[in-house]
């Protein structure tokens, strides 16, 4: 790579692995975060296979499948019926498998392989704009590099604003992995679309100097709530919200039990939005300040991954700054489009106030997720191989996926 200065402007998934790609490929990079000690927000999400590979060229591919979970399937019921069964064995025997993790344990990796590969990270730099290849901070502003990268998420002052958030967002919390439920796999239940529960085995976090070898594997609970019943919640009696968890899901008694307060829970919003190019205002976007959505696909860490990865080579690829930049657009443009519209269409099957679509995706999907080449179909949509990603980069760097 031609030697360059690179400002990343975000400390989260897509920025730290820009960050590792880039050091390595000989660039020198600072990364800039808000807060004074760069953590991650969320609870738990499932890496898919062609996120893992990008984690296997960063080098924490191995240590992620250590400290996470195997999923085998995403499996869902509405009363008795199953209206969500997603099989990564429908793919072949061989076929790989998704890894749920602890968001934390990924941003703890990202930020270790930054640093070792030689990145630098400012903390406590609120970025308001950019500026002829300068960040702009709320007290003053960067230094001018060659490239800024936008990794600041779906909410970032430096791309077009998103659309209002979705109605439905979710409540969260890491919870120990207790009770019946399968340890590799999503498992969901519906009434209609209006609610929603959910449990996702998300292994463990990354150890401390000192701790016991023994780590309590933790899963991640969610609850589906609208924006407009949320502060209603907040003043809700505890007890009676469980009661309605309970009657929707009774095993989940266990992970109940764990919540004692409602601050244990931290609600996420989620907002649709696809900028019709990864390049503005002297800016490179990655990730949700490209492209963001519902996590019904759970594809937002690895279409992340994929962002770093494709601008990484695309650098690396072309000596000239604006042709790789161009190289970078062409390379995820039409994945991207693909999965965002799948995401946009699912959405109201699993997150919405109709009834009507409730009723086509429970008359619908249990059989179709029995029928040939549907399950081939779904295996490799939740995979995130529609599209071929790895190949499209892999095809730049002379075959090497």
């Amino acid at each position: 790579m031609k030697r360059l200065d690179i400002a990343i402007a975000g400390c989260g998934v897509a920025g730290l692995a820009c960050a590792a790609l880039l050091r390595a490929r000989g660039a020198r990079v600072v990364v800039y975060d808000r807060l004074q000690t760069p953590q991650p927000l969320g609870s738990g999400l499932i890496l898919q296979p062609v996120g893992l590979h990008v984690l296997d060229e960063i080098g924490v591919g191995s240590r992620m499948r250590e400290l996470g979970a195997r999923i085998d399937r995403l499996y869902g019921k509405s009363g008795e019926r199953i209206v969500l069964h997603v099989r990564y064995d429908a793919l072949g025997r061989d076929a790989p498998h998704g890894v749920s993790v602890h968001r934390g344990a990924l941003f703890q990796l990202l930020y270790d392989a930054a640093l070792a590969a030689g990145a630098d990270i400012e903390a406590g730099r609120e970025i308001v704009s950019t500026q002829s290849g300068r960040l702009v901070f709320a007290d003053g502003e960067s230094p001018r590099f060659d490239l800024v990268i936008d990794a600041l998420g779906m909410r970032s002052p430096l791309s077009a604003p998103p659309q209002a958030n979705l109605p439905f967002g979710a409540l969260w919390a890491s919870l120990d992995f207790v009770g019946a439920f399968d340890p590799h796999a999503l498992e969901q239940r519906y009434e209609g679309a209006r609610k929603m529960v959910g449990v996702l085995p998300i292994g463990r976090l990354p150890q401390t100097a000192g701790e016991a070898l023994a780590v309590q594997e933790k899963a991640a609970f969610f609850w589906s709530l609208k924006h407009t019943a949320r502060d209603a919640w907040f003043k809700r009696d505890l007890d009676e919200w469980k009661g309605e968890v309970l009657a929707l899901w009774p095993e989940t008694a266990p992970l109940l039990e764990q919540i004692r307060a409602h601050s244990d829970l931290v609600f996420a919003a989620y907002a649709h939005r696809t900028m019709a190019s990864p390049l503005s205002r002297n800016c490179a976007h990655v990730g949700d300040s490209w492209h963001c959505t519902s996590p019904q696909l759970g594809q937002g860490a690895n279409m992340a991954l994929l962002d770093a990865f494709a601008l990484a080579h695309a650098l690396e690829r072309q000596s000239n700054l604006e042709a790789a930049l161009a190289e970078y657009a062409r390379l995820r443009l039409w994945h991207i489009r693909v999965y965002q519209a799948a995401s946009f269409l699912f959405t109201p099957a699993y997150q919405s106030d109709s009834a009507a679509i409730a009723w086509l995706r429970d008359w619908l999907m249990s059989p179709l997720s029995r029928i040939p080449p549907a399950p081939q179909i779904l295996a490799a949509l939740v995979a995130g191989q529609w599209g071929a990603p790895l190949s499209a980069i892999g095809r730049m760097a002379n075959g090497n996926w």
